[in-house]
């Protein structure tokens, strides 16, 4: 009989579950994490490459604007009308406020057009080819508002720069 009563004594001991830690790691988890979601902040740019088929065939009067981006200057041409201006680099960085200034110019006389290509060298850093794509893209200085600016080339392509001493296609 005892046998008995020590047998379901033993059933019915019920193990109990220790989620002290898993709970300690979740009151740290969650809040750190929502955190980061209110931090990080992801912006897309979609950009178009060049294509050689639509260059073929009808020769076209639109505006081709390109912008070269090497490590000492910045070149902004149209592709059939040569060069139109040269942006040294000072001791601050690219002359950008003078590159967005000509953007402006050309947009002025070409309101129709959207498209830009961005032609890059090898040796320019990352965050100088953002901070030309965002001149190229927007002019903060002349839209409706601040947080409104106002569009100037929206649609980018990306290239390759021609080598220094090299002919432009433009010119």
């Amino acid at each position: 009989m005892r046998r008995l009563q020590r047998r379901r004594l033993r059933q019915q001991e019920v193990v109990e579950l220790n989620v002290t830690a898993f709970m300690n790691l979740m009151v740290v988890l969650v809040p750190f994490l929502l955190m980061m979601a209110v931090f990080s902040r992801i912006t897309i740019h979609e950009l178009s490459v060049p294509n050689e088929a639509a260059s073929d065939g009808v020769v076209e009067e639109e505006l081709q604007l390109e912008v070269a981006v090497h490590a000492d200057r910045l070149v902004l041409s149209e592709r059939s009308g040569g060069h139109l201006v040269s942006l040294s680099r000072n001791e601050k960085g690219h002359d950008l406020s003078g590159l967005r200034d000509w953007l402006i110019d050309v947009k002025a006389r070409n309101p129709e057009v959207d498209h830009a290509t961005i032609l890059v060298a090898a040796d320019v850093r990352y965050e100088d080819l953002v901070q030309v794509m965002d001149q190229v893209r927007l002019d903060t200085t002349s839209g409706p508002s601040p947080a409104q600016p106002r569009m100037l080339f929206p649609d980018i392509a990306l290239g390759d720069a021609p080598l220094i001493g090299m002919a432009s296609p433009g010119g």
